[in-house]
């Protein structure tokens, strides 16, 4: 905060479980005054092997509620590359989430700002919508080509941002499409769905929602374990996110579904 108030632009690479421990210090020295830190958030989400202590699950709630704070989330490293550089010149507090783990194998573009606050529509469809946001995007256009498979066509959007959210084009897909699932990787408590979920109410759009399903991490402490796994035992995989549109939309389930997901989701 002190590098930042010199005219300098500091970029904090920190675990997302540690930086819990300085939340004093990023609410009082940082929001408080408006000064352009950049958190860049490692190991947010699910993250595997390192165990309980060290799960990123609960950035996307502690850091959203504060006043002047971005909040984003990429879906690969290319995105990742372009939210740094969005970040570091938005010229406000910003928080880049990121998970444990190798990328996705993506072609890397030049680095390049985003537009603040905005979104992608990556599949267009009337059936079902499909909010994602961060790594589990990728996941939501794996299930999308499963469900065109079966002729259900599914929009698939790319929400980016938590804060500032993408209002018009979330607001857009939902009164096309009344059926949602919103899927983060992330404590589904104050998280991401959670957020559309006041969006719409601030809006008064949901009159447009005929069901709506957030996937997430539930309200317990999920053990070690593999990535894969974790992803699998809350349902925000490709399998999970599959599942619960066949689920929403009335259709028979195909392939395994968890046998606990209905009751944490």
């Amino acid at each position: 905060a002190g590098m930042a108030a010199e005219g300098m632009h500091p970029i904090v690479a920190i675990y997302s479980t540690f930086l819990q421990r300085g939340y004093d210090q990023v609410v009082h020295d940082v929001c408080l005054q408006k000064l352009p830190v950049v958190f860049a958030m490692d190991r947010a989400g699910l993250v595997g092997a390192d165990g309980a202590t060290h799960m990123g699950l609960y950035d996307i709630s502690y850091m959203r509620s504060l006043p002047n704070m971005v909040v984003m989330a990429p879906r690969d490293e290319n995105e990742l590359r372009h939210m740094l550089k969005t970040a570091v010149y938005c010229g406000l507090p910003a928080a880049v989430r990121y998970p444990r783990g190798n990328g996705q194998g993506v072609e890397i573009e030049p680095m390049r700002e985003l537009p603040l606050g905005k979104g992608e529509l990556l599949e267009e469809g009337g059936d079902i919508a499909i909010i994602a946001y961060g790594t589990p995007v990728n996941f939501a256009m794996e299930a999308a080509k499963q469900l065109k498979d079966r002729g259900i066509h599914a929009s698939v959007v790319n929400a980016r941002y938590v804060k500032p959210m993408d209002r018009d084009l979330i607001r857009g897909v939902i009164a096309n499409v009344g059926k949602v699932i919103t899927v983060e990787d992330g404590a589904l408590m104050g998280g991401f769905g959670y957020a559309v979920l006041e969006m719409l109410q601030e809006t008064g759009d949901l009159a447009h929602v005929k069901a709506f399903r957030r996937l997430g991490v539930p309200d317990e402490v999920v053990e070690h374990g593999a990535q894969p796994e974790q992803w699998n035992y809350v349902g925000i995989d490709a399998n999970g996110i599959y599942n619960a549109a066949l689920e929403m939309l009335g259709a028979e389930e195909a392939g395994v579904r968890h046998a606990a997901q209905g009751s944490r989701s």
